[in-house]
């Protein structure tokens, strides 16, 4: 789940979101506190909290964040934690809020630098039509690299909507708002999210200055499930637009790491008198996107389905694939999760002569329970899922490289340390799951100019052998985990799954194409351009044996990041 983590560094306190859901599965007194971890619920309830005015928590003193010189060094990555150095949290009185302050970072209140006038496009930039697909615009990176990429300020701008819907996980209502366009600020916006009691509380106090939002609160019935999903619906007089991406509503999401997302056609409206089954796609993206909008049983939505059932959705040349919690069974265990990926790619894709020798890609900012070895959920049920191709009988089983940021890669990035606080892999589920590690690459991604903006955006793909095609790609929210993915129950009579979770897939046939051409260049972005732009480097960089996945809750004291920085969470 996306987390907040409160700490000290060089510049003071700072709190820091995270993502995803990693040990969903463990009762909250197995999750790890230290760096002042805030968990279970309260976890949840720290990341919606008001931004602007934040509530610090301490433990111990910590020197995560220190110069070097400040603290002694740290040992190896594997370290056991004990229950005997926990110490309860003790919440500090809230600071007065100061106007027009921005927003805390993981490097302090002043971290952030202002982007360079021409950062942003005057117009709508020069977009990859074919796919739709984008990554976000990273402040510090030659502008080649942001040619053609997005940032949320131009998403709002250029589309110059009245009314807005907001899923997300994590919120800073008040630097969403300045996004907007300023004529647009005090707009109608439906946000979606999953918090309870006294986040939900300080989600609400966020919004008192902001008569104009209005909220949905989703159900989380099952433990350790969290509201995961990133999704737009703006809506204009002429139409709709769906936007669906990996990026919280926060500043640090959109700063300096990797994101990405797809954006629809603008949907226009109906003729009056259409039939109800009318402006579906060749996907049927229309009605699994009211499924998914109807399995949040809320009143408040009901007004927008209806909505989106007057509009035409027949250019959508993706899959959508959510996942919503529940325990399921039947035919309903194809509606979500996993096996609903496993669905899609039996039906729509063909396959391919020699493919047991085409790679599967998985890319990811968190990491769950797994097991204690790989045939309890990771090969047993997930890789079958991803080696699915046709209705082809399943064969052995082709390469699996897992793509997760190294420590060397975190301490190099951009934000150096503290864009680690956006991986959550703890010790505590490191530790049980060894076997993983082999399956790792590096996160490198110098075609993109992205291999220092520490990777948020989580995707999963078939790549050929040479890797210059694709046989499927996919971008959505779920992390390496079971709580996003599903796992099946009951001698696999029952899939059970925890999170709302949302992306959408790309097959070939979709766009009259046998396999997808690898973008060997994707930037600058080009309108035309067959190929798909990967967000990073191909064939990946599998880890050295020095090399080590990086673990948010432990020191790193051997070597500084490139702000001079060392982490020592103590």
């Amino acid at each position: 789940m996306d987390r907040f983590m409160s700490q000290d560094s060089q510049h003071g306190k700072w709190t820091i979101s995270s993502s995803d859901d990693d040990d969903e599965d463990l009762p909250p007194s197995a999750k790890p506190s230290v760096m002042s971890l805030l968990i279970g619920s309260e976890a949840r309830q720290s990341a919606a909290m008001n931004q602007m005015n934040p509530v610090k928590y301490e433990t111990s003193p910590s020197l995560a964040g220190k110069r070097k010189k400040e603290a002694s060094d740290g040992s190896g990555w594997a370290l056991s934690d004990s229950e005997d150095d926990k110490a309860p949290l003790s919440p500090q009185k809230k600071k007065p809020k100061v106007e027009n302050e921005r927003p805390p970072s993981p490097h302090g209140r002043l971290y952030y630098i202002e982007e360079p006038d021409d950062f942003f496009e005057s117009s709508i930039p020069c977009l990859n039509d074919t796919y739709r697909f984008y990554l976000n615009k990273v402040t510090g990176l030659d502008r080649k690299y942001n040619s053609g990429a997005l940032h949320i300020r131009e998403l709002l701008f250029t589309s110059m909507s009245s009314i807005f819907q907001q899923f997300n996980y994590c919120f800073d209502i008040a630097w969403m708002v300045k996004q907007y366009p300023p004529e647009f600020r005090d707009r109608p916006v439906l946000i979606v999210h999953g918090d309870k009691r006294e986040a939900k509380a300080r989600l609400l106090q966020q919004a008192q200055p902001f008569p104009h939002v209005r909220f949905c609160q989703a159900k989380l019935d099952i433990a350790f499930g969290t509201h995961h999903t990133k999704m737009m619906l703006l809506w204009y007089e002429e139409g709709f637009r769906v936007i669906i991406l990996t990026s919280n509503l926060i500043r640090a999401d959109w700063y300096q790491k990797t994101q990405g997302m797809w954006m629809s056609p603008l949907f226009p409206r109906l003729p009056k008198g259409s039939s109800t089954t009318a402006g579906e796609s060749p996907t049927f993206f229309k009605r699994d996107l009211l499924e998914y909008l109807m399995a949040y049983r809320a009143s408040e939505l009901e007004e927008w389905i209806q909505r989106i059932k007057e509009h035409d959705l027949s250019e959508t040349r993706v899959y959508l694939i959510g996942s919503t919690p529940g325990r399921y069974v039947g035919s309903d265990m194809e509606r979500w999760g996993h096996l609903r990926l496993r669905k899609l790619l039996h039906e729509h894709t063909q396959p391919i002569p020699g493919g047991e020798r085409w790679p599967v890609i998985g890319q990811f900012s968190s990491i769950g329970s797994m097991g204690v070895d790989k045939t309890k959920w990771l090969s047993g049920e997930f890789q079958r899922t991803l080696t699915t191709l046709g209705k082809s009988s399943h064969c052995s089983d082709p390469p699996l490289h897992l793509l997760y940021p190294s420590v060397e890669d975190v301490r190099t990035s951009l934000e150096g340390y503290p864009a680690g606080g956006s991986l959550p892999y703890s010790i505590q589920t490191a530790q049980k799951q060894l076997w993983l590690h082999s399956y790792f690459h590096r996160w490198k991604a110098d075609t993109t100019g992205r291999s220092h903006a520490m990777p948020h955006i989580k995707t999963y793909m078939r790549v050929s052998p040479d890797f210059t095609k694709l046989a499927w790609f996919l971008v959505t929210s779920s992390n390496l985990s079971k709580a996003a993915w599903g796992a099946l129950e009951k001698n696999n009579t029952q899939v059970m799954v925890r999170s709302y979770e949302l992306g959408v897939l790309y097959v070939p046939s979709a766009f009259d194409m046998k396999t997808f051409p690898v973008h060997k260049n994707p930037f600058p972005v080009s309108s035309s351009s067959s190929g798909f732009p990967v967000p990073f480097d191909l064939p990946p960089t599998c880890y050295t044996p020095k090399d080590q996945p990086w673990i948010w809750n432990i020191p790193y004291s051997q070597a500084p990041d490139t702000h001079g920085n060392i982490w020592v969470p103590s």
